[in-house]
């Protein structure tokens, strides 16, 4: 019989193994799955523009197709986030990035707006899990001492995914390969993608971890232990946190292209400008695999948001083009400092029973936060100067969340998963 003392013993030799080439292997597998899920988010705010001029989509149409890719992507976090302790991380890391192929692929074919929203909210479903178990599954097989930097060079393949997206929308935006609107070749592509990544990770290991606490016949911890003491303080903190990171790092992504067409750039310029200030989500995830390992999870998450809120506000007020460039560039970069951070601080705050569970619930807030958005900030796109209205908002929830994670946020460090 295994006991709890040899489950213990097993998982501190897990993360006392030195870096093998299995790790970058895996890291690599999660960061493609990444690519996809980042592809994903901001394939939306970067045609926004470019269907609200060739649909002549109301506000409200618009908002609605935003937001009907982030509601499922709540329901599949939520659910999938969830899943992944009862069943384990591998065959959720399968069925999440198979969802979001299929209907990907099929949504390209959209006959009209409500199919359209459709088979976002559906493939929204199954990208919604991937970052919460990526982050799960990595924390999870990587030795403590990389952790952090792993996770950043996960997401630093995942991030390039952005610029990708923008340089490709401003390539086929204009164009009609084989007489196929541009928009839905982005499609195409991101389907045929994932679905490559699925076949890729068939051999994926499951986490040692989840199989430690399986063989150790522990009962499932009930989904809502993550709102009883002892976790309650930390699913209260994280539930807001997700919720707020939202107005800075997705109000960016999601509404850059609209923030510039009020002021009065064209669409294919607006794209021009975006697939430049893109180039600093990898620039800035790659900035994080030297400082993940060398600055507290909790100081790096404080700091950069604060320089969020800072670039972010210029980007706002910015008229001339050089300075909407560099803020919307610098925004960028620290933003994906600020997302490696939080990305690996998040599932280390929690033990491996409720990893999944916790992960997965907080951040599907951020999804319905997300959601939401669309129809608290593009109302106020319409009002004197609209873009530093939005963006002022934005800087208030920024600091609040700052603050929040000042005055309760945990220290995690490098220590091993599950030490007191």
């Amino acid at each position: 019989m295994i006991t709890t003392s040899d489950v213990g013993r097993e998982r501190l030799r897990l993360d006392e193994l030195p870096v093998r080439p299995i790790h970058r292997k895996l890291m690599l597998l999660v960061g493609a799955g990444l690519f996809f899920d980042l592809y994903e988010l901001f394939l939306a705010g970067t045609i926004t523009g470019v269907l609200k001029q060739e649909m002549h989509l109301s506000t409200f149409q618009l908002s609605g197709i935003v937001g009907s890719a982030f509601a499922g992507q709540f329901l599949g976090a939520l659910v999938i986030g969830r899943l992944s302790d009862v069943f384990g991380r591998r065959r959720m890391f399968m069925i999440n990035i198979a969802l979001y192929s299929g209907f990907t692929l099929l949504g390209a074919f959209s006959p009209n707006i409500t199919f359209l929203m459709a088979t976002r909210f559906l493939a929204g479903l199954g990208i919604g899990a991937e970052m919460t178990v990526s982050d799960t599954y990595l924390s999870e097989v990587v030795p403590p001492q990389v952790r952090g930097r792993m996770i950043a060079m996960a997401y630093t393949i995942g991030f390039c995914a952005v610029p990708t997206v923008g340089f490709l929308a401003k390539w086929l935006v204009p164009l009609q390969p084989f007489g196929i609107e541009g928009w839905r070749w982005l499609f195409v592509i991101g389907g045929l993608g994932a679905a490559v990544v699925v076949f890729a990770r068939r051999d994926m290991p499951e986490s040692p971890h989840w199989i430690a606490r399986q063989q150790n016949k522990t009962a499932l911890t009930p989904f809502s232990a993550i709102v009883r003491p002892p976790y309650r303080a930390k699913t209260t903190l994280f539930s807001a946190v997700m919720i707020l990171q939202v107005f800075g790092y997705y109000g960016f992504g999601t509404l850059a292209v609209l923030v510039l067409d009020r002021k009065g750039f064209e669409v294919v310029t607006s794209l021009s400008y975006l697939a430049v200030t893109y180039l600093g989500y990898p620039l800035g995830s790659l900035l994080a695999i030297p400082l993940m390992e060398r600055i507290e999870r909790k100081h790096l998450v404080m700091g950069t948001a604060t320089l969020m809120a800072i670039f972010g506000l210029t980007f706002g007020f910015a008229t001339s083009v050089p300075l909407i460039l560099l803020s919307g560039g610098l925004f960028t970069v620290a933003s994906n400092v600020f997302s490696d951070a939080i990305h690996a601080y998040l599932p280390e705050s929690f033990p491996t029973a409720v990893r999944g569970t916790a992960s997965g619930a907080t951040y599907s807030l951020s999804k319905v936060s997300t959601a939401l958005l669309p129809f608290l900030l593009l109302p106020l796109l319409d009002r004197p100067n609209g873009p530093g209205l939005v963006f002022s908002v934005i800087t208030v929830a920024l600091l609040t969340m700052v603050a929040l994670v000042g005055i309760w946020g945990p220290l995690t460090g490098r220590r091993a998963l599950d030490a007191e």
